[in-house]
């Protein structure tokens, strides 16, 4: 499917206040992903390069053990491997993720999802 909406995109609820919506191709994924005011994605890692930039709000943003607030406009690069946390700072926020290559797990929590499965 070359278009789609945001809307059109199946919600995924990653966790308490953090909600994603994703689209994806052969080799790239991109990723809506809102926080509300207490949302937070605890400390992790993935192999897959991640890059993004903040679209609303601001968020607290670790990489690698080094924390700084990003806001509407800023832009981040998270390489493959490298643990990371976010968390919303203070009101709702979006940020659009990129990812290489495809995150296998949101890719198959989506597809589920739209098919009525639990993801």
């Amino acid at each position: 499917m070359p278009f789609t909406t945001v809307d059109e995109m199946t919600p995924l609820h990653l966790m308490k206040g953090v909600e994603l919506r994703t689209f994806w191709g052969d080799n790239v994924m991109m990723s809506f992903v809102r926080f509300e005011p207490d949302g937070v994605v605890p400390e992790h890692d993935h192999p897959h390069e991640q890059m993004g930039t903040v679209m609303e709000g601001a968020f607290e943003l670790v990489i690698d053990g080094e924390a700084r607030v990003v806001s509407a406009g800023d832009a981040y690069l998270i390489p493959g491997g490298v643990r990371h946390s976010a968390r919303a700072v203070g009101e709702p926020a979006v940020a659009l993720d990129i990812f290489s290559p495809v995150r296998e797990d949101y890719r198959d929590a989506a597809i589920a999802a739209a098919e009525g499965d639990d993801a």
